[in-house]
């Protein structure tokens, strides 16, 4: 059962950014856990279209919040609170779950390409949505949905996983090879959950990440999408971190 935290004036608000093929929705299990446990919460829209123009939207939100803001990102949300971050001055922590955890500089499509237990590039699927008038249409990528189940969501029942592969947002393709700006991980405490079951990022590739940032990791067995699965244990790490900065 989730604990709850003690109220204080600089208990942060908890800002939950959600990834790619997924929207708000996927963290309803963890704002519950939080909001029971007497924690302000957020969960807006991530727009998908650039990491850049992400994390500026979600830098937008935070910088509308009165008081601190503990920053959680999934998978793609990852790398953008970790730009996100820096454009802010009430960050005081990140929370990475099944993330990406990108260095200055890097794209994901780097990131991505060294993975050795991901099954994800193989199952994106291309099409097309406009752009602004005369432009060429952008690309955007979806996951196939036969293969969603598998790779995303094999710990939920296949009647809810079939449900998400159909509901999924797609992300532009640009943002997997848009260099990564300043990163709020090497100035904030961090935290990472590893998804031991991950066929997205991959474990090993999560776990190097959250290394290299510094991050307090804890493993949970899951999928990729193991804040819906787990999401009380997804929600205690959070709390944890939501007591270590207030």
């Amino acid at each position: 059962m989730v604990q709850a935290t003690p109220t204080a004036e600089a208990t942060p608000t908890v800002v939950l950014v959600h990834g790619a093929f997924a929207d708000a929705g996927s963290w309803a299990g963890v704002v519950a856990a939080l909001q029971a446990a007497g924690v302000t919460v957020q969960a807006p829209a991530n727009p998908l279209r650039s990491v850049s123009g992400d994390a500026a939207y979600i830098a937008s939100v935070v910088n509308q919040i009165s008081g601190p803001v503990l920053l959680v990102g999934h998978s793609y949300g990852g790398a953008v609170i970790s730009v996100a971050a820096p454009q802010t001055e009430n960050v005081v922590g990140l929370v990475y779950v099944a993330a990406f955890i990108p260095d200055e500089g890097e794209t994901l499509q780097g990131l991505a390409e060294q993975a050795t237990d991901s099954l994800l590039g193989p199952a994106l699927r291309p099409s097309q949505f406009p752009m602004g008038e005369g432009e060429e249409p952008g690309v955007e990528l979806s996951v196939d949905p036969a293969q969603f189940p598998e790779i995303f969501a094999a710990d939920l029942p296949a009647e809810q996983a079939t449900v998400l592969a159909a509901s999924q947002r797609p992300v532009s393709a640009a943002s997997f090879g848009e260099p990564i700006g300043p990163v709020g991980w090497k100035d904030l405490p961090s935290w990472a959950a590893i998804s031991a079951n991950d066929l997205a990022i991959g474990p090993s590739g999560e776990r190097l990440m959250a290394e290299r940032s510094g991050a307090e990791i804890v493993e949970i067995d899951g999928s990729h999408l193991f804040m819906i699965s787990q999401s009380h244990a997804v929600a205690e790490l959070i709390l944890a971190a939501v007591t270590a900065v207030s």
